[in-house]
C-alpha cells in the first residue's frame, strides 16, 4: 500500500492507436515517464494578401494553425531487471519490446507490404498507398490529438550482456492533423474540433485583462 494514500494518482501521456474506419482502440501505449518537456509550435494559415495589395483578406484564416509536437521519452528497464523472476520479457529482450512498440506505428505492416508486392507482380499498375492506423496523441484528457509523427530517433544509452538495450532516449515530432487534413465527417476530425473547442472553453475561463493594465485610457 502507497504511504500517501490520499496522494493524487499520477497519470502518464501516451499515444493510442485508432481503427481509422471504425474508430475502434487498437492499442494503447503509455510513456514510461512523463518528459519534463513538451515543446509545442504553431504556424498561423493565414491568407497572402497578394503583395499588400488587397487589404481585404489581411485579417482572415484560410484554417487552423499548423500545430507540431516534440517531446523526449524515456524508456529504462532497470527496475524490471531488479526482478527477473517476474520481468522474464525484460530479461530476454532488455526495451526492445516498448521500442518496436513505437517504431512499428511509422511502419506499414509487413502483411500489407506482402499483399502490395503481390499485387504489382500480378501486374496491377495504380497501388493505393498502405493505410495506417489513426495516432492519438494523448496528453491529460484535455490534449487527445490526430497525430502524424513527423520525426522519430532513438539514442541507446545502455545494454545488458547480450546488447539488448536496457536504457533509451526516443525523441519523437508530431504534427497535429486538422480538419482540413482529415474531414468533419471522419473520427479524426471529430477529435480535432473537440480539441479546438476544448481551447476555447479554456480560453473563456482565463481571467482577460484591461486596457488600464496596459497604460491605455481607451483605443486612441
Amino acid at each position: 500500500m502507497s504511504a500517501f494514500p490520499n496522494s493524487p494518482r499520477l497519470l502518464k501521456g501516451g499515444i493510442v492507436l485508432l481503427d481509422p474506419v471504425s474508430g475502434s482502440v487498437q492499442r494503447v501505449i503509455t510513456l514510461q515517464y512523463n518528459p519534463d518537456t513538451l515543446t509545442r509550435s504553431l504556424q498561423v494559415q493565414s491568407v497572402d494578401p497578394a503583395g499588400g495589395k488587397n487589404r481585404s483578406e489581411a485579417l482572415r484564416l484560410k484554417g487552423p494553425p499548423i500545430e507540431t509536437f516534440k517531446l523526449d521519452a524515456e524508456i529504462d528497464a532497470t527496475d524490471q531487471l531488479e526482478h527477473p523472476d517476474q520481468n522474464s520479457a525484460t530479461t530476454q529482450a532488455g526495451i526492445y519490446p516498448q521500442l518496436a512498440a513505437l517504431e512499428t506505428i511509422i511502419y506499414p505492416t509487413s502483411s500489407q507490404l506482402m499483399a502490395n508486392n503481390s499485387l504489382a507482380q500480378s501486374g496491377v499498375l495504380e497501388i493505393a498507398p498502405m493505410e495506417a492506423p489513426l495516432t492519438l496523441f494523448v496528453w491529460s484528457k484535455n490534449r487527445v490529438v490526430p497525430v502524424r509523427i513527423t520525426d522519430f530517433s532513438v539514442t541507446e544509452e545502455a545494454f545488458d550482456t547480450q546488447l539488448n538495450p536496457i536504457r533509451a532516449k526516443v525523441s519523437l515530432g508530431m504534427r497535429v492533423l486538422s480538419v482540413d487534413d482529415l474531414g468533419f465527417d471522419e473520427k479524426g476530425g471529430n477529435l480535432f474540433m473537440v480539441y479546438q473547442q476544448q481551447k476555447e472553453r479554456l480560453s473563456a475561463i482565463s481571467r482577460g485583462g484591461t486596457l488600464g493594465d496596459l497604460g491605455l485610457g481607451g483605443i486612441p
